[in-house]
This record gives C-alpha cells, structure tokens and sequence, in this order.
C-alpha cells in the first residue's frame, strides 16, 4: 500500500458535503498510468495485489467497497494500492459489493487474453466499466465455457444478471436472512487469486519481440549508441525521463542510471510485457514500463475528459529519447516529420533522436509497402532542417555506416 499519514493542520476546502473528516497525505507516484497502458503480467499483478488486499482485510473485519484496478498505481515494476478510502468495515450478511466490477475490470480482461489472445488494452480504454459477463460469454466458445472459473465466473454471471436486472429484488436483505457470511466471501476470493494466478499469456512471438539491436548494428555501433545515450543524460540531469519504442529495454536502463524515473513505452504489448517481467524479476522501482503506441497515444477520458489525463498532462519529461522510432512514426504511422517534431517540442526539454535513412535496410522495408513518393519529406535534409526550426541541436553521431544519425537537442521556446 502507498505510504499514508494523517495530516492534523491542512487548508482543505470541504468536502462535496459540506465538511471534512480528516485529511490524509500520501507518498507521491513518480507517473500516473492507467489499466489501458498496463501489458498482461501487470493487470494480472494488479489482480493479484487487489484480492489480497481484500483476503487480508476480510480478517479485520473490513473489506473494501470497490475493486477497479484505477485504485492501483505501478511504482516502476511494483504494483501499489492507493486507495486507503476504500477500506470499510464489513457489514456482516452482506456480500462483497465490489465483485462485479473485479470481474468487469480485472478477471474478464484477462480471461480475453489468456484464452482468446485478444489484446484487453483497446477495450479498456473504449469502456472505463471494462468488459461485462454478458459481452465475455459471447466471445468464448462452448469448450471455453467449461474452463475452470468460467461458468461460475462468467456463465452464471451472466444468467443471474440477466435474471435479476428489470426485477427489485432486495437481493442483499435476501442474503442476510439466509445468513450469508463472510466466509462465502474469502472462499470467493481464494478461488479468483488460484485461477488468476494460473493464467498465461505467451504467444511465440510478435511484430518486434525478436528485434534488437543486433537486428540493425554491429556491437561497436551499439555500443557507440550506448554511449552517446549515457552521455547525453548525464549533460541534460534528467528527473523524468521517456523512452518511445524501448523494446527490451536496453537504454531505459541506462536513462535510469542517472535519471530519478524512466518512462518506457512501447507499441508491442508483448515487448513491454517482458521488459516488466525482466523489471519485477530485478526488483526494479525506477523503471515504468508501459504499452503505448505514441501514434495513436492515449485521450483524456472519463467525466469532461478530465477522469483520466492524456499522456503529456501526467508529467512532462525532461529528456525524451526516440531511439530508431522516426521511421516507424513518419513511414507506418504516417505522421508527417515536421509534425512529429512540433509534438516533441511541446512535450519534451530535450530530445536523442535518430533519424534513419532511406536506404537503411529498415526503412526500405516499410517504404517498399507503400506507393513511389508516398513519403516526400522522408529526407535527412528535410529531417535536418525541420529539427534544427524547433531544437538547438547540442551534438550529433553517424553510425551504420552513415545510415543512422544521433542528435542531442533541447527545445527552443
């Protein structure tokens, strides 16, 4: 749980009615993110950290109202509870409230992806109610329906919904009387944490999840990158740091050497998923791994679009590294340069870039998928003459036999 003490003399406003009961102060998460960011292993973390929350609390006689995974924040590779509120003591005959919406944003997510390899991520951030028994049910198939946990956690889910929607029923006086315990409850919890904790998600392989640097350098050119990488952020100081396209890794950690927290984002869910697992395996807290897709990153959602921030709202970097990504966002993404680089400015005090020839073998491979002069401005010239409009360039490196550039820059105003 998040280190919390109360605070005796604070300028709190009231509260939505009318007054305060206390006021609590709680240690600071070095970067907010959000369940649709968060790759397999870590919902299923998050899962895992929630139910026994809940497991424990059961023994004190609490329990806790809700259970969205929105009340768990990652402090690097370690998942944290931060909703002190959310304790309440349990009222004896009644049933775990927050059952529904566990099953709605933890377990089906899950369940879509470890049986149907079906990413939960897109649905997640198109629903914050997450996936309902209903909608479940009629993706799984009838061999699926008799997997451990889905009739009871799904199926009959369902039905009873179904059952008891347009009906007023007062189900929990109903429970009460029948002498519902709480017993009922930790029996329910103990089978969620054996069946999450089985799950898997594992597919052979992906777009990029065999694709490292040796892919495109000889080690003498990695180990030039690495340099240069390790330089710059030691000249730029960086408390914050982002690493766009970070694949496994490799220069996230080396950010971390230096800089208090490193961001590490990838569009490949199962890029990402392995550097967590890595990360959680090192007991790593100053490396956050993420899956984002910077072409298409995530909105402000919620209530006003205000519930959930866009990514730059939530702590802008001061060194952003875009290591072998430009030709992914202006070739595959289709963002023109110039429009890449106006969003970096605006998100970024400094930047490693590196452009990528058109002749580099990478780039030719996704200039060969589209028509002759699809991408005109494609050019080092034009990539030279756009960054130098936006950033002081403090320093640059050719590797790959000139086919990749490096530059340090920092923004102008």
């Amino acid at each position: 749980m998040i280190g919390t003490r109360e605070v005796e003399e604070s300028p709190v406003a009231d509260g939505i009615h009318g007054g305060v009961a206390g006021v609590l102060e709680h240690d600071v998460i070095p970067f907010v993110s959000y369940p649709y960011e968060w790759t397999f292993s870590m919902l299923r973390d998050a899962a895992l950290l929630q139910l026994g929350l809940l497991r424990r609390s059961l023994d004190k006689g609490l329990i806790l109202k809700d259970s969205t995974p929105f009340n768990i924040q990652f402090r690097g590779a370690e998942p944290v509870f931060i909703d002190v509120g959310s304790f309440e003591k349990l009222r004896e005959g009644e049933p775990w409230a927050g059952y529904r919406q566990f099953c709605m944003l933890f377990l089906n997510p899950l369940l879509l992806q470890a049986w149907k390899d079906v990413p939960f991520q897109p649905w997640l951030r198109g629903s914050l109610d997450g996936i309902s028994p209903q909608e479940l049910r009629n993706l799984l198939s009838l061999r699926d329906r008799f997997r451990r946990g889905a009739f009871t956690h799904v199926v009959m889910h369902a039905r009873l919904e179904r059952r008891y929607e347009e009906r007023d029923d007062d189900l929990k006086g109903e429970l009460k009387k029948a002498g519902f315990k709480k017993e009922l409850i930790a029996a329910n919890v103990k089978g969620l944490e054996r069946l999450i904790g089985r799950l898997r998600w594992e597919p052979p392989q992906s777009t990029w999840s065999d694709y490292g640097l040796e892919t495109t350098y000889s080690s003498e050119d990695a180990e030039r990158k690495a340099r240069f990488v390790r330089a710059a952020v030691e000249s730029e100081g960086p408390k914050l740091v982002w690493d766009l396209g970070c694949n496994e890794g490799v220069h996230a950690r080396i950010a971390a050497e230096t800089a208090d927290y490193v961001v590490a984002m990838d569009a490949d869910a199962l890029v990402a998923d392995r550097l967590y697992n890595a990360l959680r395996g090192e007991g790593r807290q100053n490396i956050l791994p993420l899956s984002v897709n910077v072409v298409d990153p995530p909105p402000g959602l919620g209530w006003r679009g205000a519930e959930r921030k866009p990514l730059p709202q939530r702590g802008r970097p001061d060194l952003t590294l875009a290591l072998a990504l430009i030709h992914h966002v202006s070739i595959a993404g289709n963002v023109p340069i110039a429009e890449f680089l106006d969003w970096l400015r605006r998100t970024t005090r400094s930047v490693v870039i590196e452009f990528v020839s058109p002749d580099d073998p990478m780039a030719r491979r996704l200039l060969a998928r589209k028509r002759p002069n699809d991408h005109p401005d494609y050019t080092e010239d034009w990539f030279d003459r756009s960054l130098r409009e936006r950033f002081d360039v403090v320093r640059s490196e050719t590797l790959a036999g000139g086919q990749r550039t490096l530059h340090l820059a920092r923004a102008r105003s």
